[in-house]
C-alpha cells in the first residue's frame, strides 16, 4: 500500500508538473496573440474559419479561376475589425452606440484592431460627442440668476471632463502594448469615472424644470459613450486577470479603486511622501511659509499658492503657522503635488461661510478646493461657518486624483466634505456635520476617522454620507473602515434621527466596516433619498461593525442591501480593495493585514 500510493503520489505531482506547463505555455501564447484575439477568444476561430472558407472556393482540381477580384487587404481588416467590435461591444450597456462609434472609425482606419486601439476610438468618441453636445447649450436660455450660476460651473466641468478624456487617450499612448495597458487600467478607470461624474455634477446644478430636463438629455450620449469606454477598460482588465495566478489562500482578486503597499500608503504615494506623511514630529522642510502676523513669507495660503513657480518639479511644501485664515483657497488643476501641513488641526485652520441659501451654488461654496492631482493635507483644519440654516455649505472640495488627508478636520453642517471624484484616501481625520456630510462620488477610503454627527434644523434628519455614483461601471465608493461614528456634545439623539446615508445617485455605494457606531444611528441604518429611487440599485454593505448602533436586526429590507460575511467583505478591505497588505496610521494604531478582527 505505501508504494501504491507513492505511485499515487507522484502521478498527481506528475500530473501537476505537466498542468503548470500547459498553463505557462498558454500564457505565452496569449500574451502574444491577445492584440488580436482581444477579449473574446471565439473571434479569431470566427476570422479564421471565415478566412479558410473564402481560401479553398477556388483551389479544386481544374477548376476554372473565379473572376471576381478577391477582397483587398483593407477589406479584410474592416470585415475582421467589425467582428471583433461586434464581440466587445457585448460587455457594453450600450451595444448599439459601441457598435455605431467604432465601426465608424473602423472604415476610417482599417488597421486598428489592437486593445488599445478600439479603447481609444470609444474614448475619442465619447469627447466627440461631448463637445457637440455642449456646443448645443448656445442655443439656451439661461436667464435666472441660479441658471447663469449653474451653467458658469458647467462651463468648467466640461472643460475640464474634455481635457481629462483628452489625457486619458495620452495615457494609453500609440505603442502601449496589452501589459502596459493593464497596469494602467487603475488610472483609466479613474479618470473615465470622473468623467461620468463631471456631466453630472454640471445638471446637477440647474434647478428642477425644464432647463434642467434639456441639460440632462444632452449630456446622455456622451455619458453612454464613456460608460463604454469603462466596460471595454474592464473587459481587458478582466480578460487578463483570468489568466493570472490567485495569490496565496484563494483570496480572490478584484478590480481595485485604489492601490496600497505594506506600509499602510497606496501604492502611488512617493518614498519622500511616505516618509512626509508618517513624520509626527520631525519639521517638514517647506518651500515657504505662511503666517498672519507677519513672520512667514506670506500672510495668505493663496498668495504662497499663487508664488509657486509654474514649472516646479518635485514636492512643494507649504507651511501654515497657527491661525485662522478666512479665505477661499484653491490648488488649481495645474498645482500638482502640493503638500499643506500646518501645527494642527484645531490651530491652522482655512475657514469660510460661502453657502446656497446666500445664492452661491453648492460646487463654489467649499472654503477650501484641491484639484492638483497628487495634493497631500497633514495637520490641518478646513470649516464653512454658514450653520444649519444656510443648507449646502463645503468646507473642502476635493476634486484631485490620488489626494490625501492625515490629522486633519472638516467642520461644516449640511455637505461638509465633498469628495468629488478620483482616488482619495483620509486617514486619522475628523469630519463633521449634519446632513449628507460626506458627499460625492470619488473612490474615497476613510480610515481610522471620528465622524462627528451634529445637531441640525429641527425639521432634518442628520445622514453622515450621500455617495453619488451614476453609473454601475464607475469605480467609486465610499469604504469607511475602523472609524467610529459618534455624536456632538450638543445632538440629542433621542430627538434627532441620524442615519448611516441615502443614496444621493442610481448607483451609489457605501461600505462600513468594522466601525463603531453609536446609539445615534437609527435601527433602520440607512434613509431613503425619495420613494424608492435607487433602492435596487444601491449598494450598501456593512460588516462586522459593533456598539449600539451597529445592530443590524431592524435595518431597511431593501434588495441594494446587504450585511455581508467576511468572504464579501475581503473585496473591500486594502490587501482587495486597496491592493494592500495593512494600513499603519500616523498616530500608532496597530497594523493590520486585511482585518481588524
Amino acid at each position: 500500500m505505501v508504494f501504491q500510493d507513492f505511485d499515487q503520489i507522484s502521478e498527481r505531482r506528475r500530473a501537476e508538473r505537466e498542468r503548470k506547463f500547459r498553463k505557462r505555455v498558454t500564457i505565452g501564447v496569449i500574451t502574444g496573440f491577445v492584440v488580436l484575439v482581444l477579449i473574446a477568444a471565439g473571434v479569431v476561430a470566427v476570422v479564421a474559419n471565415n478566412n479558410d472558407s473564402g481560401g479553398h472556393s477556388n483551389k479544386a482540381s481544374g477548376s476554372p479561376q473565379n473572376n471576381k477580384s478577391p477582397p483587398s487587404s483593407s477589406t479584410n481588416n474592416v470585415i475582421k475589425s467589425e467582428k471583433v467590435i461586434k464581440t466587445i461591444c457585448d460587455s457594453t450597456d450600450y451595444k448599439d452606440k459601441c457598435q455605431e462609434s467604432l465601426s465608424q472609425a473602423a472604415k476610417k482606419q482599417p488597421e486598428l484592431s489592437q486593445p488599445k486601439d478600439f479603447i481609444k476610438v470609444a474614448i475619442t468618441a465619447a469627447s466627440d460627442e461631448l463637445e457637440k453636445a455642449f456646443n448645443k447649450t448656445s442655443t439656451f436660455n439661461f436667464s435666472s440668476p441660479q441658471a447663469k450660476s449653474a451653467f458658469e460651473d458647467c462651463k468648467v466641468l466640461v472643460e475640464t471632463a474634455l481635457n481629462e478624456l483628452n489625457d486619458t487617450v495620452s495615457h494609453i499612448g500609440d505603442n502601449a502594448t496589452v501589459a502596459e495597458l493593464s497596469r494602467k487600467t487603475p488610472d483609466l478607470n479613474s479618470w473615465l469615472s470622473a468623467v461620468i461624474s463631471y456631466q453630472q455634477t454640471c445638471v446637477d446644478g440647474f434647478p428642477d424644470g425644464k432647463l434642467k430636463g434639456d441639460m440632462q438629455n444632452l449630456f446622455t450620449s456622451s455619458k453612454q459613450l464613456t460608460s463604454n469606454s469603462l466596460a471595454l477598460v474592464a473587459e481587458v482588465a478582466s480578460f487578463l486577470s483570468s489568466f493570472q495566478t490567485p495569490p496565496a489562500g484563494g483570496a480572490p482578486t478584484t478590480r481595485h479603486l485604489l492601490d496600497s503597499d505594506s506600509d499602510g500608503f497606496p501604492n502611488w504615494v512617493a518614498h519622500e511622501d511616505r516618509r512626509m506623511l508618517k513624520a509626527n514630529d520631525v519639521k517638514l522642510t517647506p518651500n515657504v511659509t505662511v503666517a498672519k502676523d507677519g513672520s512667514g513669507k506670506f500672510k495668505t495660503i493663496t498668495e504662497a499658492l499663487n508664488a509657486m513657480p509654474k514649472t516646479y518639479q518635485g514636492r512643494y511644501v507649504i507651511y501654515v503657522k497657527e491661525g485662522i485664515y478666512d479665505e477661499t483657497v484653491m490648488v488649481t488643476k495645474d498645482m500638482v503635488n502640493v503638500t499643506i501641513f500646518g501645527d494642527g488641526s484645531q490651530k491652522s485652520i482655512i475657514t469660510g461661510s460661502k453657502n446656497f441659501v446666500d445664492g452661491v451654488s453648492t460646487f463654489k461654496t467649499a472654503s477650501f478646493a484641491a484639484l492638483g492631482d497628487g495634493f497631500m493635507g497633514k495637520a490641518m483644519g478646513f470649516r464653512n461657518t454658514a450653520g444649519p440654516e444656510k443648507h449646502q455649505a463645503v468646507a473642502a472640495r476635493v476634486q484631485a486624483d490620488r489626494a490625501i488627508f492625515v490629522n486633519c478636520r472638516f467642520e461644516g453642517y449640511q455637505d461638509t466634505l465633498y469628495a468629488q471624484t478620483h482616488r482619495q484616501f483620509y486617514r486619522s481625520c475628523v469630519i463633521a456635520g449634519t446632513v449628507d456630510f460626506i458627499f460625492g462620488d470619488a473612490a474615497a477610503v476613510f480610515q481610522n476617522c471620528n465622524l462627528v454627527v451634529r445637531k441640525p434644523m429641527d425639521n432634518q434628519q442628520n445622514l453622515v454620507t450621500a455617495q453619488g455614483r451614476t453609473d454601475k461601471r464607475e469605480t467609486t465608493g465610499f469604504v469607511l473602515q475602523n472609524c467610529k461614528i459618534l455624536a456632538d456634545k450638543k445632538l440629542e439623539p433621542v430627538k434627532t434621527k441620524s442615519y448611516l446615508g441615502r443614496p444621493w445617485k442610481e448607483f451609489s455605494r457605501t461600505v462600513v466596516m468594522e466601525s463603531t457606531i453609536d446609539n445615534l444611528i437609527h435601527p433602520d441604518g440607512w434613509f431613503p433619498w425619495q420613494g424608492d429611487f435607487a433602492l435596487k440599485t444601491l449598494y450598501y454593505a456593512e460588516y462586522n461593525n459593533k456598539g449600539p448602533g451597529a445592530k443590524t436586526t431592524a435595518r431597511v429590507k431593501w434588495p441594494g442591501f446587504k450585511v455581508i460575511d467576511k468572504k464579501e467583505a475581503t473585496q473591500f478591505t486594502v490587501e482587495n480593495f486597496l491592493q494592500g497588505n495593512n494600513w499603519l496610521n500616523a498616530t500608532g494604531v496597530p497594523v493590520v493585514f486585511a482585518f481588524y478582527n
